[in-house]
């Protein structure tokens, strides 16, 4: 997709304005360097952790980082650092609960001093500075790492489950709907949880699925599709609108999802508005996915009469930034997530989308070991978050193709995961493997962990292979650590997911015929659409080699069948893709009476 000339012109001037804000105030980049300078000149190290896409940053760089009080303290004392969040994910995620803008304050030996959270004035900010002159002490928000407790195992009992699902469900607003008091957004996970939940018999959860999946519509881009971030002042009448790649990603997944349980409730066609949006702004000619848009028509200025237009009137406009950096990670959420619409509406076009984007990742983004960096080439890293979201997204093509191929590059990943993020006998995995004489080690983050926990499970029924089994139970006994599981809140959808996946298998759905028979074909599609995420689909064709696992279980019959299989072994032969989705049904509701 070429961009228009007015696009063009747009991100110029965008990036000139950006431009001019920081003349000012010699910003660099985050490295050893800068805390060596601050060391040489007797300066503090102060860093502006920003995401290029975010309205208040641009407020700052328009008005704080003007303010002549606040440059000449920050030429006289300060080394300057300015770091988009979305390039360092091991500093987005160790400062990920100060938002953006996070602004950070160092001593020269690379200990913090202040934490500040959002957008501050020029008089806020020549205040802070001028205070840590006359007192460089440690403030009330830098706090130590506490020493982690570990469960000595991952199997969670009926009393922490039932807690945790307490919590979920008794944090959620009843009255406005969402999790949380001042931001209203859709929590993927959470609602993932219900999801699941509901398919199980669950009506309470189901009710809040529902609701919530009503509520996040008000979301939706009316022109050009696509999610805003989230709802501002506590209501879903004031977005934030801003277009991530992690909020449309998990839009389209969950929409997905719910398409299945809720065939009738016009899920899907939400979903298709994700993927509208998906191809018209964030998706380049080649197929690679960019990372973001902007919240501005013009940095700093609110846009709220912007997106009150129609197409037509906002093109006669402009358009706002699109952050067109080919990040690994967010690639590998978009390729997981069509493959997950392609599922549920039995479209090819999403799943060709999504191995056309692999194949790129795989060309141009791939590290020796079966890991991925995150861009064209990195100031830090590797990052966990790009082998493991390529990972997870390799195995939703394995299960949406059958092609084996994928789960060896799967494979890869997990092993590329293994030995360049472990902590040796610490659970979990850090989320970068950078180290550093100015920066604390890296430590694991509480998502990241969550996701990587599920992923590694799969993927172990999916291989048999104990290491991946192994990877998965120490992310979910970090995750479960009363340390990083009690700061979540309600927030803990992903862990009961990963903890239910923990002990149970996934539905495990087997077909075995020719890939040019429209019978298997049939089959495949109906397990695709199987109303739950927790899921192994896969494809034997006896032409192409061995059986998965090389378990030569199945019978040799002169028709397809599909079989569902658990503990080794398999049902009977199914032949009729209507039989099979009775029976995948079934299998579902069942789940939660195991």
């Amino acid at each position: 997709m070429s961009r228009p000339p007015l696009i063009v012109a747009v991100l110029f001037a965008a990036a000139a304005g950006r431009a001019c804000a920081a003349d000012a105030i010699a910003w660099q980049p985050w490295s050893d360097a800068a805390f060596a300078t601050a060391k040489r000149e007797h300066k503090f190290v102060i860093m502006d952790l920003e995401a290029v896409w975010c309205h208040w940053c641009h407020v700052m760089d328009e008005t704080t980082y003007r303010d002549p009080k606040v440059i000449s303290l920050m030429g006289a004392r300060y080394v300057a650092v300015r770091v988009d969040q979305d390039s360092r994910p091991d500093l987005a995620n160790r400062y990920e609960d100060y938002g953006w803008p996070a602004t950070i304050v160092f001593a020269a030996d690379g200990s913090e001093i202040v934490r500040r959270r959002g957008y501050l004035t020029p008089a806020e900010m020549a205040s802070m500075l001028q205070a840590i002159i006359d007192d460089p002490s440690p403030g009330p928000s830098v706090t130590a790492d506490a020493s982690p407790k570990y469960p000595s195992e991952t199997r969670t009992d009926d009393a922490v489950t039932a807690d945790l699902k307490k919590r979920l469900l008794a944090g959620y607003d009843r009255d406005v709907g969402g999790w949380s008091g001042e931001h209203k957004f859709l929590d993927a996970d959470n609602v993932e949880y219900c999801l699941r939940a509901a398919g199980r018999g669950d009506a309470e959860a189901g009710a809040v699925a529902r609701d919530m999946l009503r509520l996040q519509r008000q979301l939706f881009d009316p022109a050009w599709g696509g999610v805003y971030q989230y709802s501002a002042e506590g209501d879903w009448a004031h977005p934030h609108f801003e277009k991530i790649m992690a909020i449309q990603t998990d839009n389209l997944r969950v929409y997905s999802m719910a398409s299945e349980e809720w065939p009738d409730w016009a899920y899907q066609s939400a979903a298709a508005e994700v993927r509208r949006y998906l191809r018209g702004f964030l998706q380049g000619a080649d197929g690679v996915f960019y990372t973001s848009q902007d919240a501005d028509l013009v940095p700093g200025e609110h846009a709220a009469d912007f997106f009150l237009l129609d197409d037509h009137g906002r093109r006669a406009r402009g358009i706002p930034r699109v952050d067109m950096h080919r990040y690994a990670r967010e690639n590998g959420w978009a390729i997981a997530a069509l493959c997950a619409f392609s599922g549920a509406t039995g479209d090819a076009a999403p799943l060709a989308e999504a191995v056309r984007a692999a194949d790129w990742v795989v060309a141009h983004r791939a590290l020796p070991g079966g890991g991925f960096r995150h861009d064209e080439a990195d100031a830090a890293g590797p990052f966990l978050g790009d082998s493991l979201g390529m990972g997870s997204a390799f195995l939703a093509l394995y299960q949406a193709t059958g092609n084996a191929a994928w789960l060896a590059r799967a494979e890869g990943a997990a092993d590329f995961v293994r030995g360049h993020f472990a902590r040796g006998d610490e659970p979990g995995c850090a989320t970068s493997d950078t180290t550093s004489a100015s920066f604390p080690r890296p430590l694991p983050e509480f998502d990241e962990s969550v996701a990587l926990a599920r992923f590694a499970n799969l993927l172990g029924r999916a291989s048999a292979r104990p290491q991946d089994h192994a990877l998965a139970e120490s992310s979910l006994r970090w995750a479960l650590s009363p340390g990083a599981m009690n700061r979540r809140g309600p927030y803990v959808g992903g862990l009961l997911l990963a903890a239910d996946e923990a002990r149970t298998e996934p539905l495990h759905v087997t077909v075995v015929g020719h890939r040019d028979d429209p019978v298997a074909r049939a089959l495949f599609a109906a397990a695709q659409r199987a109303p739950t995420s927790y899921k192994l689909v896969e494809w034997w064709d006896r032409r192409e080699g061995p059986p998965p696992r090389g378990e030569s279980i199945f019978p040799d019959l002169d028709r397809s069948a599909a079989y569902l299989c658990a503990n080794g072994a398999c049902s009977s032969p199914i032949s009729d893709p209507l039989a099979l989705s009775r029976r995948l049904e079934k299998a579902t509701a069942a789940a939660g009476r195991q």
